[in-house]
């Protein structure tokens, strides 16, 4: 066997076993479970029963090279990997059924045992579905609740940014290794994640993008969190995978829902014929989240909720002159703008807390309608 120091070499077989192909976490534990130490394991491989014949082969020739370059990624600050056994492995992960057998954390490892909200959705939202993901991840954020995503573009990216922008905590769950970051766009963004947060993933180091690989990322967005959050979802899409893997793991599934002329509302309000809680504030959730996780809602509702904002909005001259130009007939944004002389930043963020507050529907093509009373 390779030499590794005494510290090092429980882990280093762990990361070499998690390498040998076919190994997944039932049988990584099933192999754990024969031997007293991990070394055991490549010092007798022929001994192993009641796993496949080229998983034994694979055994007998680690790739220790590589085990070494792991443990010298491993060694800068701020990067760990943790097995079932360890104290610092989430509790709620490990209730799923079939937990990671190691989880590479980049960041505050510590943040995997906070309350998080998942928060999911389409790759390809419309403005007013981005706008909803940053603006409930941003409120939430306020209110300690650790944001949960994906790091895909769409929905995953404004969930992170929301997060973010009010200096809150966001964790991103991964379907490649540490090393890589998948959209290569998301470099920056991913950065900002470790230097406040943490990245995740079950994946060795060097691990590519594979369509199979996202699944599995998916079972552990909605594992580690208390709830999942899908803001806008095809009836055919990931997200969807997601909420139903958190509904099998016993978990809240909210779903914000949308005009019935939005194809991306149809997953949601499918979610929410299914049981999924209906969600049109933030507050919502954390009245949720505060009955499970055993917290007083009040305590973590440190900023003002969308329809107080909203509220004291209605006295504000623009607000008025929006509404004027806003009818029962569908109008583009464009020329929301173009009528009401305001910048295009101050129409959208109006129409956004409208929106929240379910004064005005946002329909596809940019075109947002008034709600009847």
């Amino acid at each position: 066997m390779h030499r590794f120091s005494a510290p090092q070499l429980s882990l280093a077989c762990q990361l070499a076993l998690q390498r040998i192909p076919g190994v997944g976490p039932a049988t990584f534990n099933k192999l754990l479970q024969q031997v007293r130490q991990p070394a055991d394991i490549f010092l007798e491989p022929r001994l192993i029963k009641g796993v496949d014949a080229k998983i034994v082969s694979a055994l007998q020739t680690p790739d220790w090279e590589q085990v070494e370059r792991d443990l010298e990624w491993l060694s800068a600050d701020n990067r760990h990997v943790i097995d079932q056994q360890h104290h610092l492995y989430p509790e709620l992960l490990q209730q799923i059924p079939d937990p990671p057998a190691l989880l590479f954390v980049q960041g505050d490892i510590n943040l995997l045992s906070k309350w998080q909200l998942a928060t999911v959705g389409s790759r390809n939202p419309t403005a007013s579905g981005s706008d909803t993901a940053f603006e409930f991840a941003r409120y939430l954020a306020q209110g300690d609740i650790v944001i949960t995503s994906g790091l895909a573009t769409g929905i995953d990216a404004a969930a992170h940014k929301g997060a973010l922008a009010v200096s809150g905590r966001t964790i991103a769950v991964i379907g490649t290794g540490l090393d890589r970051v998948y959209p290569a766009s998301h470099r920056n963004l991913a950065h900002h994640i470790a230097e406040g947060g943490a990245i995740v993933s079950e994946f060795p180091l060097g691990t590519s993008p594979k369509a199979e690989n996202f699944p599995r990322r998916n079972r552990i967005i909605s594992g580690l969190s208390l709830g999942t959050l899908v803001v806008e979802a095809a009836v055919k899409s990931g997200s969807l995978i997601t909420a139903r893997m958190a509904m099998e793991q016993g978990r809240e599934v909210f779903a914000i829902p949308g005009s019935i002329h939005n194809p991306l509302s149809r997953g949601c309000h499918q979610l929410i014929r299914e049981g999924a809680k209906l969600v049109e504030t933030a507050n919502d959730i954390i009245e949720e989240l505060g009955a499970i996780a055993g917290v007083v809602p009040q305590a973590v509702e440190k900023p003002a909720s969308s329809e107080q904002i909203v509220v004291q909005a209605e006295l504000d001259n623009d607000y008025q002159l929006l509404f004027e130009f806003l009818g029962y007939d569908p109008i583009h944004i464009d020329m929301l703008i173009d009528k009401s002389g305001l910048t295009a930043d101050a129409v959208s963020s109006m129409l956004l807390l409208l929106e929240l507050q379910g004064q005005v529907a946002s329909l596809p093509g940019g075109r947002y309608v008034r709600n009847g009373t």
